[in-house]
């Protein structure tokens, strides 16, 4: 629970006086009957209007300041419980941007979103509960069983048969009915995964009139939810009959026993009024905390998963030579040294084993090989992205664990295989990488990534509105604006994955020649299906199995390396089709 505590620092003020005003609105209305039965047995009797005046005088007045004080309970509580769920959820996302893509593979997006979002939510009513009923329910019920115990011993022993038959049923609903609130937590993330999962690849899904099969698909996943909801919820509303059982049965014996007391004069009508609003105070007050320990309990499934977010430590960070250091990237020489790397650190599997490269400044080093031969996971490991298992990677001669991370990717421009894009103007997502960059700065980024000619065939031209994900636009012309929106960085290393699948060969080779004119210092590494896009690269690179095979220019490779002889005239045959 220390890790929500800084979550509440803004909130103190509002946390001190909203369980403050709780005791004055207990206090004003816990003699409200005491006060109701001195006008029915004084008052009322003796025909005191007088007194009737005075005392329902005073109950008015402590109404109305009780009226006040949860009013004040009221503010103050949201304002606790909802300051609080704001900075949660910014804590959380704050969190999410520190890790890494090992961290983020433990965790779904769907999941990541469900307990940003719906997780919060439950916390916050808690909160909300607990600043009012949580606080306000024991108090009730101790300063009620003090008062009806004093106004007649005998009545009270009721209480004592009704308060553990009560306790004891509501335990038995809630030890078999909470657990379900965590399954349903579960199923709640997987019907979020199918939604998300649906909305991206909508496209996918007309395109192979698939719409009945996802339509079962979401179905049988929001019928476990529901089947799961109805059980948890099946459960716990059996307390309310249970409470008003109990409650009726509690009443019609104080009715027995206290009219018999009446009729022989030994209890008055006032007291038996008063004493039978204590006993619904008390049961009322059983319920309320019946029905915070359920909401707690559920809230408790939510918290688990929120703090499984916040204790998650991040796989990648500074390190203290780092940040001493403060080394910066000049050049760009990259070299991989005896690099191996598994996905699972406590797996047998490699995806990378025996690595040994140098990438020179100034110089384009090429990757291919089959699908599944690791060669994206090799370009993701020069920024950190994943954490080398073995051997180590240097830039400049440095260790890039040795730099901090924002000085290790800073100057250096990634183009991944998804090409994302982000809603916003054309501009917008070309200057995210670079937000102080000038309208030339822009222009000529785009011109170098063959995107200028048709942003400019779009009536608003740099101020184009794009859709999510940019769905506005084609495959190539996404891939061009990343492309784009990376050089505008000016990086010193440039990591192009696959980024050019989707243009034609002669928008590919405006681009390469682009990259040679206006980028001759930087460091380039770029993943390719086809052959024909990197035989110019100074080295290309033959990966297989997650092993380099062969290495060389396009000309020795052509005669030392039969894999790649067979690679390239495959690829001849074929019309440069993928590998």
């Amino acid at each position: 629970m220390k890790k929500y505590f800084p979550f509440f620092q803004n909130y103190k003020k509002a946390l001190l006086l909203a369980p403050l005003l709780v005791l004055v609105d207990v206090a004003c209305e816990i003699v409200q009957p005491e006060l109701m039965s001195k006008i029915v047995d004084t008052g009322v009797m003796h025909k005191d209007m007088s007194y009737i005046l005075r005392t329902g005088g005073l109950m008015i007045l402590l109404s109305l300041i009780a009226i006040a004080a949860n009013v004040g309970n009221i503010y103050y509580s949201s304002r606790v419980s909802v300051g609080f769920a704001s900075e949660l959820r910014k804590g959380l996302f704050d969190k999410i941007q520190t890790f890494s893509f090992s961290n983020l593979d433990k965790f779904s997006s769907a999941s990541l979103v469900t307990r940003i979002t719906n997780d919060v939510n439950i916390i916050q009513q808690v909160i909300m509960l607990s600043l009012r009923l949580l606080i306000r329910a024991p108090l009730m019920l101790l300063f009620a069983v003090i008062i009806a115990v004093r106004i007649n011993l005998g009545l009270a022993t009721i209480i004592a048969v009704a308060i553990p038959v009560l306790a004891v049923s509501i335990y038995i609903i809630l030890r078999r009915g909470l657990p379900f609130f965590e399954k349903m937590q579960r199923r709640l993330d997987k019907v979020n995964e199918v939604i998300r999962e649906n909305l991206i690849n909508i496209r996918v899904v007309k395109s192979f009139v698939r719409e009945d099969f996802e339509k079962k698909k979401f179905g049988r996943t929001n019928d476990d939810l529901r089947q799961m909801a109805v059980r948890a919820s099946g459960m716990v509303v059996l307390i309310l009959p249970v409470m008003q059982f109990v409650m009726n049965i509690s009443i019609v014996a104080i009715l027995w026993f206290g009219g018999n007391k009446i009729v022989q004069g030994t209890f008055q009508v006032g007291q038996l009024m008063s004493f039978i609003t204590y006993i619904t105070q008390i049961l009322m007050s059983l319920m309320m905390l019946a029905m915070m320990i359920m909401t707690l309990s559920r809230a408790a499934a939510s918290s688990e998963r929120v703090l499984e977010v916040l204790n998650t430590q991040a796989d990648i960070t500074d390190s203290a030579q780092a940040l001493e250091k403060n080394l910066t990237i000049r050049y760009g020489k990259v070299e991989f040294r005896n690099v191996c790397f598994k996905y699972q650190q406590d797996g047998n599997e490699y995806a990378l084993k025996n690595i040994n490269l140098i990438a020179q400044p100034g110089q384009t080093t090429a990757i291919i090989g089959a699908t599944g031969s690791s060669k994206s996971t090799l370009v993701e490991l020069i920024p950190r992205l994943y954490d080398v298992t073995q051997g180590s990677i240097l830039i400049d001669g440095v260790d890039v664990r040795d730099y901090t991370l924002r000085n290790l990717r800073t100057p250096v421009s990634l183009v991944l295989q998804q090409n994302e894009l982000f809603s916003g103007t054309i501009r917008q997502n070309l200057k995210w990488g670079k937000p102080d960059a000038t309208d030339e700065e822009i222009i000529a980024a785009a011109k170098d990534a063959a995107a200028h000619d048709f942003i400019q065939s779009f009536p608003e031209g740099y101020e184009t509105v794009l859709g999510q994900g940019g769905v506005n636009l084609s495959g190539g012309q996404k891939q061009r604006l990343c492309i784009a929106r990376a050089l505008l960085r000016k990086p010193i290393i440039l990591i192009l994955d696959d980024s050019t699948s989707a243009v034609d060969s002669v928008t590919e080779e405006t681009i390469r020649k682009s990259l040679d004119n206006h980028f001759p210092d930087t460091t380039i590494f770029i993943i390719a299906q086809r052959i024909s896009s990197v035989q110019t690269a100074r080295q290309i690179v033959l990966l297989d199995n997650g092993e380099i095979v062969a290495s060389g220019t396009h000309e020795q490779l052509m005669k030392d390396s039969s894999i790649y002889r067979e690679i390239y005239h495959s690829q001849q045959l074929n019309g440069a089709t993928s590998v």
